[in-house]
């Protein structure tokens, strides 16, 4: 690459990175305004006749009725039916698009449209502004959402908050894998790490978990150490914790600590 060529490159990755600044921006604009959320996950391929489409569809109806937005995918499928529910019920039914070379494609069913180019950014808003997690039958996205919030949860790096499994001969197979290889076998996880999350059959159960956390009446994940300030200034604008802090630039005794 010549110079030039390399000066234009470099030219584009500061483009880039605006780019992805205006999504976090226009996510944080919009989604500030809403009431508060919880997300709901699952399979974009997953057709009307299915008794999983039913039962989002039914789960976005009760999260409006205790005055929740629902926050999806914006895809079809599962996310499609929570938004339908949420809509049809006169609530804020938010689709957070992504854009891809297949498949996705928006529903009609959202009230608040917010289209992102990043993964990584659709992720923020879905966890910053998501009071729980309700999670049906998916593939690799549903997992990878399911992971990522198990993992904020885990590290401490957010304040916990319900993750509701739908789903029992979807989900189990899965929890056992985990409980006999990542628990027994190879230690890699602790026993109060299942904790974190909840799975269930009902619906109702599912709304009602995410209500009492969300209300005081539930602790999630009561053996994780707790924190006095985790809604004070130990969380960030990202709406993630901080820990302790790192030692400038170029070392030093002196420290840095971020009040964004």
């Amino acid at each position: 690459m010549d110079p030039m060529e390399r000066k234009q490159a470099l030219a584009l990755e500061s483009w880039r990175a605006l780019r992805i600044l205006s999504e976090f921006v226009d996510g944080v604009e919009t989604m500030s305004k809403c009431p508060p959320g919880v997300a709901v996950f699952g399979s974009a391929r997953l057709k009307p006749a299915h008794p999983a489409y039913q039962q989002a569809e039914k789960c976005g109806r009760m999260l409006v009725e205790k005055g929740f937005t629902v926050i999806t995918g914006g895809g079809p499928g599962i996310m499609e039916a929570a938004n339908k529910g949420a809509k049809e019920s006169g609530g804020t039914s938010v689709g957070l698009n992504i854009v891809l070379p297949m498949e996705q494609r928006p529903n009609p069913f959202q009230t608040v449209d917010i289209e992102f180019r990043y993964f990584f950014v659709r992720k923020v808003m879905f966890v910053k502004y998501a009071r729980g997690f309700i999670i049906f039958p998916g593939g690799f996205g549903t997992m990878d959402e399911l992971f990522e919030a198990l993992t904020l949860i885990q590290t401490l790096k957010i304040v916990p908050f319900p993750v509701v499994l739908v789903g029992k001969d979807f989900w189990n197979p899965l929890v056992a894998w985990m409980k006999s290889t990542l628990l027994e076998q190879f230690e890699t996880v602790s026993p109060g790490d299942f904790e974190i999350f909840s799975v269930t059959d009902s619906v109702d159960e599912a709304v009602q978990i995410v209500w009492e956390a969300y209300t005081g009446k539930r602790v999630v994940a009561p053996t994780l150490p707790r924190f006095e300030t985790d809604a004070e200034e130990r969380v960030s604008g990202d709406g993630t914790r901080g820990g302790p802090r790192h030692r400038r630039r170029g070392g030093g005794d002196s420290w840095h600590e971020s009040a964004i």
